[in-house]
């Protein structure tokens, strides 16, 4: 009986090395839910504040909760993404104040750089239509991967920043990321201030 036993057991053990002999473990790679991305439609925004611009159907457009927010601040509340891209509006009353507040949108993108991978600048220029800003696309695992301005160099400011309400984990947002820039392209395309 020991004898059988203790054949038995080699054998088992000679089986379990042969089956794990040349397999190399793999891991397995991270999975992402599938994001359902909706289809584009913009509506056009022209509540009482001094510009125009379009923005997606799928959005809310709600105003600013804040104890300190100003008239004309606003969130585009993106639901079905855990987003908002906050908007802020200021009337400029000195050059003074006009170079603070491009400084100050300046810092507050440049503030991701310990966690951004790049910050990309682009310049917004539409003459025609007196719009002037800057664009930072932020890549990485920052809090804000797209803040911008704009402005009439003389009146009005206008600022944006994305945020999601999430830890940031740039590789499994991408694809929202992606998608609603395509968003913000269209509503910095489509801004008009009114006269």
């Amino acid at each position: 009986m020991k004898k059988s036993l203790l054949i038995y057991g080699a054998l088992f053990m000679a089986i379990i090395f042969a089956a794990c002999a040349g397999n190399t473990p793999t891991p397995k790679p991270r999975g992402y839910f599938h994001i359902d991305m909706p289809a584009k439609k913009y509506q056009t925004y022209s509540g009482d504040c001094p510009f125009t611009f379009d923005y997606p159907v799928y959005a809310k457009m709600v105003p600013d909760s804040d104890k300190n927010a100003q008239p004309c601040w606003n969130n585009l509340v993106f639901p079905q993404f855990n987003g908002r891209l906050h908007l802020t509006y200021h009337r400029i009353e000195s050059a003074k104040e006009f170079t603070k507040l491009v400084e100050y949108a300046r810092e507050l993108a440049f503030k991701h750089t310990i966690k951004a991978d790049a910050i990309d600048q682009k310049l917004v220029n539409y003459p025609e239509k007196k719009v002037y800003g800057i664009y930072y696309a932020i890549d990485g695992n920052a809090a804000s991967s797209v803040q911008f301005f704009l402005t009439d160099s003389a009146k009005n400011y206008f600022r944006g920043a994305l945020y999601f309400n999430e830890r940031p984990q740039y590789d499994s947002i991408q694809p929202v990321i992606n998608f609603i820039k395509q968003d913000i392209d269209v509503m910095i395309n489509s801004f008009k201030w009114k006269k």
